[in-house]
């Protein structure tokens, strides 16, 4: 499974990108708000720095609207992916942006319906948002798992991105599910190399090899 970090943080990017873990970004106009920064200029320099996908999301609801931004948000960089709502003039808006050789991510999917839509739109990725649903006492996996179902039952392209991740165990289950891709926040990334059994193994190797007095270097 891909990773994707979900933040707009440079540092935060720059750090995960050192450990190899990253293979893309996703940003929205909450995470650049909390920047604090010009929102063409991020998204410029998260390009520089990761050569794999970049979500850039547009600000417009309508089609003639979404469409201008997308193209233009196009231009920044090659590995600019427009991110677009999961509404009827989103999906005609995917429709048009894939025409024009330029990837999308239709965001904000909530029901296996709309995921069929955005596969049929063309849509590069889709977004289902797993921690919303678990909020409504829906278990968003479901959601992973139908959409697995149906995009293998007629071999659609569309990859199945994983959002709103909160935890480790979503991770997990997303990747048991058959996710293509999570975007998950900086936090939880690092945490998933967490377990209270390594940090007391650890703990006990540097104990044991103090009292050897040794030194391999």
């Amino acid at each position: 499974m891909k990773f994707f970090v979900d933040t707009a943080n440079i540092d935060d990017i720059k750090e995960l990108n050192e450990y190899g873990f990253l293979d893309g970004v996703t940003t929205n106009p909450s995470l650049i708000a909390k920047s604090g920064r010009d929102f063409k200029e991020v998204i410029a320099e998260i390009c520089a720095l990761v050569p794999g996908p970049v979500s850039a999301e547009v600000a417009a609801m309508t089609f003639e609207g979404m469409v201008s931004e997308g193209e233009y948000l196009a231009r920044i960089a090659d590995n600019v992916v427009i991110k677009l709502p999961m509404t009827l003039d989103g999906l005609k808006t995917c429709r048009h942006l894939v025409r024009k050789g330029i990837k999308t991510n239709v965001t904000l999917c909530f029901s296996a319906n709309q995921a069929l839509l955005a596969a049929k739109a063309g849509a590069t990725y889709v977004s289902p948002f797993i921690g919303r649903l678990d909020d409504t006492n829906i278990d968003g996996m479901d959601l992973i798992r139908d959409m697995r179902e149906i995009y293998d039952n007629y071999a659609f392209q569309t990859e199945i991105l994983a959002a709103s991740i909160r935890s480790a165990n979503h991770v997990k289950e997303a990747a048991i599910a058959g996710a293509d891709v999570a975007t998950i926040p900086p936090a939880v990334i690092k945490g998933l190399a967490n377990h209270v059994l390594t940090d007391k193994g650890l703990e006990q190797f540097a104990k044991d090899w103090a009292a050897t007095g040794q030194s391999i270097l």
